[in-house]
Parts: structure tokens; sequence; C-alpha cells
């Protein structure tokens, strides 16, 4: 009997980090993607302050977990977490964390590229950039809710 992979998503008030798996004699590859907030300045507003992260929770709660699980079913992962920030993030900090494990390198890098990519299309998450001297809206996808 093959144990079901370990899911765990979440948002969070603030900056991610990544939490590691406990050992898995199955698991040779553990990676983990932070998306960080890069110091930046703009044109017309100066030096990036933070990033503004706005969410809607319950449908975001719900799209984070079937797109871990289709992950999870899709390469046959070993275990699943990924993190989003809600709320502000300063340049440095990490705003997403995605965490794979499986039995080869392989699927764990594909997994954790296709779980970046397509939470930027199908999760309803929104930024806004705070600048010294000004705000701006970054410009996103439409969100997939898909049935």
């Amino acid at each position: 009997m093959t144990t079901p992979p370990l899911i765990e998503t979440c948002l969070h008030d603030g900056p991610v980090q990544s939490r590691g798996f406990d050992t898995n004699s199955e698991g040779g590859a553990d990676l983990c993607f932070l998306g960080r907030t890069r110091a930046e300045t703009h044109p017309e507003h100066g030096a990036l302050v933070c990033l503004d992260y706005e969410v809607h929770a319950d449908m975001a709660t719900r799209l984070l977990r079937e797109l871990a699980d289709e992950a999870a079913s899709r390469w046959g992962l070993l275990a699943v977490r990924i993190q989003h920030a809600y709320g502000r993030v300063a340049p440095g900090e990490a705003s997403v964390a995605i965490e794979v494990l499986s039995g080869h390198r392989g699927e764990s890098f594909e997994a954790c590229r296709w779980l970046i990519d397509t939470l930027k299309i199908r999760i309803p998450i929104w930024k806004q950039e705070v600048w010294q001297d000004g705000t701006t809206w970054v410009d996103g996808a439409a969100v997939d809710v898909r049935p």
C-alpha cells in the first residue's frame, strides 16, 4: 500500500520561509523555491519599500490545495508544501515558498517550476509595489478558476 503524499498549503501574514521536510527514506530530491522581493528603484517613485499582497483567502486556500494535489499526482511527489504571503513583504524577504519531495531530482525540478508558474496564473493574489514616493499595482494574469 502506497502512502499518500504529504500536502501542506497556507497563506501567511508577512514573509514566509523554507521549513524543510522530515527525513523520508524514499525521498531522493528535496527541493525548495523561495520567491524574494528584489530591491528596485522606480524612475518616478524612488526606492522600493515593500510589496503589499492582497488575497481572496477562501478561494486561494482551496486553489492552492488543488494545485498541490495536481502536482503530487502528476509527478508522483512524496510531499508538497506551498506557502504564500499576504500583507507586507520587504526587499530580501520571501513572499512564496514552494517545497517538493520526490524520489528523483527531475520530478522535483519539473514540479517546482510548474507550481510557481501555475500559481501565478490560477491563484487570486494581487501585488502592490510600495515605493518611497507612491504606489503601483503589478499587472497580473486573470485568475483561472477551473471547476
